[in-house]
């Protein structure tokens, strides 16, 4: 059977940073640490005043297939993940294929083209969808691009609002690829819930405790639903986890509860039993109350223990690198955490060849999918190519007040005039509204 995975990927990120230590939380009136040790992040990025969910697409889009001499003739699907949409109808996939359009003497017109909403995890999704396009045969020996796209803002003062950010990722799906090939096995937990959502409005309502308790028992459940598929999972069988990465403080939470799932059973469970005691069971506690107190002191005590530091040191704390630096991409912070992986595997020069990958994706209201992925020769060429740590050196740092008029420039119920920061450059750009209020676009050389 011919392997199928992401051939290449490129990464473009919003062209301005908001400093969350030496900005951010002087004007909120909070210690630093509230950001860079709770949450785990040091900075976001925002979309300049030429940018949105279109270009950044479009500029990660345009980069991966020139770099891979692409034209549209060899992609035969366009699939966009968001959900920072701004049509309820015409999926952004067209307004993408319209910018590339302005670049390539051929057109998209024989592309399938549609917009994958389930908050964070359809980016996933999408990758799915194209996996099995190509698996079912219809492709015509033609490759996806899968785009995820997103400006994750919040209201002002809103508890969310230092986890803001603004990105894409573009990948290829294809036969043979050059970075990884996707399991078919899969791992879901799903349940209508409402920790966080949109209902006719940008700005997200959130129920934080809610959200992170949520996103917990629905990664457990796709972790179990895999292992039924897959079989028993060690710690030690996967080079690196990367989560969906809302902020890194929430992976640390996630990594707990999935190291404690995967060692029961294991010699590595049998260790800790011998440090630090049995994991607690419910049949043991008369009550739920009793039982959950019981876990918590139990996972406190495991991730004090040094193998799991060191578990979480080389499997999980790589993966956060790029995160920690742009916030929160929604359908995209999984994908960032693979690239980080990678990108922290190539410097150290570590032979990864044939090893392993379980990617944990999350979206609220809520879904989880768990999948693994095995990394194939080449991957090093591939991931020397991003150009990210370049983009994030290179951004604008905006000062308090300029944070908070380009905020008003993405917000849809603000009015502002407000001159971009930085000049666009080889690049595709917002360029006006058209005559039915459309957003319309050009490339910028």
């Amino acid at each position: 059977m011919t392997a199928v995975g992401i051939d290449a990927m490129e990464i473009w990120t919003g062209k301005l940073k908001l400093d969350l230590a030496e900005t951010f939380a002087p004007a909120q009136g909070d210690d630093p640490g509230k950001y860079t040790k709770g949450l785990g992040l040091r900075a976001s990025s925002f979309p300049d005043v030429y940018e949105d969910i279109v270009t950044m697409g479009a500029n990660a889009a345009y980069r991966l297939m020139d770099r891979k001499g692409l034209t549209p003739e060899d992609i035969g699907r366009i699939d966009v993940a968001t959900e920072s949409a701004f049509d309820n109808s015409k999926p952004v996939s067209t307004y993408i294929a319209g910018c590339l359009e302005q670049v390539y003497d051929e057109n998209f017109h024989h592309a399938n083209k549609g917009e994958r909403k389930f908050a964070c995890i359809s980016g996933t999704q999408s990758l799915d969808d194209a996996y099995n396009w190509i698996r079912a045969g219809r492709n015509r020996d033609r490759a996806a691009l899968v785009i995820a796209t997103d400006t994750a803002l919040y209201a002002r003062d809103d508890p969310g609002e230092a986890t803001q950010g603004a990105g894409a990722v573009a990948m290829l799906v294809d036969e043979d690829p050059n970075l990884v090939e996707l399991s078919t096995e899969q791992g879901y937990g799903s349940a209508d819930e409402t920790d966080f959502l949109k209902p006719n409005q940008q700005f997200p309502s959130v129920d934080g405790k809610r959200s992170v308790n949520v996103y917990l028992a629905r990664m457990r459940e796709a972790l179990e639903d895999f292992a039924e598929v897959a079989g028993d999972i060690h710690p030690g069988d996967y080079e690196m986890i990367p989560f969906h990465t809302p902020f890194p403080g929430m992976v640390r939470k996630a990594a707990a509860l999935g190291y404690r799932h995967i060692i029961r059973g294991t010699d590595v469970g049998d260790l800790m039993a011998e440090e630090i005691g049995h994991q607690p069971m419910r049949a043991d506690f008369e009550t739920d109350d009793e039982f959950h107190a019981a876990i918590k002191e139990y996972t406190d005590a495991l991730t004090e223990t040094e193998r799991y530091q060191d578990w979480y040191a080389n499997t999980i704390e790589p993966t956060l690198q790029i995160s920690r630096e742009v916030g929160n991409w929604y359908t995209g912070s999984v994908h960032i955490a693979r690239a980080a992986g990678l990108k922290h595997a190539r410097e150290n020069g570590l032979d990864l060849d044939e090893a392993r990958l379980l990617v944990a994706s999350y979206g609220s209201g809520a879904q989880a999918e768990v999948h693994a992925e095995t990394i194939v020769p080449g991957w090093e060429e591939e991931i020397g190519a991003l150009s990210i740590d370049e983009q994030i050196r290179n951004r604008y740092e905006l000062s308090f007040a300029e944070y908070e008029q380009i905020h008003d420039v993405h917000n849809h119920e603000a009015e502002s005039d407000v001159e971009e920061f930085t000049a666009p450059e080889d690049e595709f750009a917002f360029d006006g509204w058209g005559r039915m209020g459309e957003r319309k676009y050009r490339y910028v050389e």
